[in-house]
């Protein structure tokens, strides 16, 4: 079993969320979720709701626990599309609770606007402005779908160098997937990412949406790291040269 307690107010709404959803959406994905056993009530030790799950079994998604790092691409974009076709009746709308993830990228406008300014010494800030206003000149038009809201490396499980399971459903929700794209700059390599992108089959407009959010959590992040942890702030300024190396075929 494992035991997740919320380490602040602010995440204490996701222990409903995935009580009420996770056993809705296991059976209709190809991949494993975790499967709540029990919730917690606060207490004077712990002042809010905590899950009890079932053990998953497996390792963190890093790219020397994986096999093949574009099957490993083709197999989490095939998740995503039987996620996106779940039904939503009565699904939680993204908001402030799920930190907007499957909401409007344009939430995020000052916050991304005033951190290029602070990184002016060490980014492109005319191009990552360019591809900033990109990200924010289309919004998601279809039906709102599922979202699991934190698509990152430490919530994919491997086994055998192949992909297990997926974790984390605190921010799931419905609305934008473009959030859920991340993870093609965060661990892709570049043909991986052009065999996600094909198996997703998202429009360009999504896919830059998508680059947006990695922009965003990217730049926010190397502000918030350099000087203080430069190891946290270098991962970050990967992201941001798997975004510009990209040569245009992707999109």
């Amino acid at each position: 079993m494992s035991v997740r307690l919320p380490s602040a107010e602010c995440y204490a709404p996701q222990v409903e969320r995935e009580q009420l959803w996770l056993p809705v959406l296991a059976p209709q994905l190809p991949f494993a979720i975790p499967c709540p056993l029990a919730e917690g009530r606060p207490s004077a030790d712990h002042p809010w709701p905590w899950s009890i799950y079932e053990w998953i079994p497996g390792q963190r998604a890093d790219e020397a626990a994986i096999a093949d790092i574009t099957t490993f691409a083709t197999d989490l974009a095939g998740f995503l599309t039987r996620l996106w076709r779940i039904g939503t009746d009565g699904a939680p709308h993204a908001g402030q609770q799920t930190f907007h993830r499957g909401g409007d990228l344009r939430v995020y406008d000052g916050e991304a606007r005033q951190v290029l300014g602070e990184l002016a010494d060490e980014a492109d800030v005319p191009l990552m402005t360019d591809l900033w206003d990109l990200a924010l000149a289309s919004t998601w038009q279809d039906k709102p779908v599922w979202v699991h809201g934190d698509m990152a490396v430490g919530n994919l499980l491997v086994r055998e160098g192949k992909l297990a399971a997926v974790i984390d459903f605190g921010c799931c929700c419905i609305g934008d997937p473009a959030c859920d794209l991340v993870i093609a700059w965060t661990l892709f390599d570049q043909p991986a990412r052009r065999a996600f992108r094909r198996e997703i089959g998202v429009d360009r407009h999504t896919w830059e949406r998508a680059r947006g959010w990695c922009l965003w959590k990217a730049l926010i992040s190397i502000a918030g790291a350099r000087g203080r942890d430069e190891g946290l702030a270098d991962r970050h300024r990967r992201w941001i040269a798997e975004i510009l190396a990209d040569d245009g075929a992707d999109m």
